[in-house]
């Protein structure tokens, strides 16, 4: 008998899971949209924040900027359902600053 364990995600990583399928919805809603390629753009940016496997790596990426600013805040002000998740995920990266 062979046992899988299964990863645990981080709360960093579950919180950008959710961010993703928060975009993804958005994104879905408009896709044939005059601009729905930039909400590709958005989700390739959400993506990039999934990859960071440390918040060094993390604060690399985005420098001097939050998440919303990374993704991009005219779209996330067209898309405010993905606030909340945005808010989580600034929260858990705020408290990891905090360290």
């Amino acid at each position: 008998m062979i046992l899988q364990v299964a990863a645990k995600k981080t709360e960093f990583q579950r919180a950008v899971g959710k961010l993703i399928s928060a975009i993804q919805k958005e994104w879905g809603e408009g896709l044939g949209e005059k601009n729905d390629d930039f909400s590709e753009n958005v989700m390739n940016a959400a993506h990039d924040i999934l990859q960071c496997r440390s918040f060094d790596k993390l604060r690399a990426l985005l420098g001097v900027k939050n998440v919303r600013q990374h993704l991009g805040d005219v779209w996330v002000q067209r898309h405010p359902n993905v606030k909340p998740a945005i808010a989580e995920l600034e929260r858990i990266i705020a408290n990891d600053l905090e360290k």
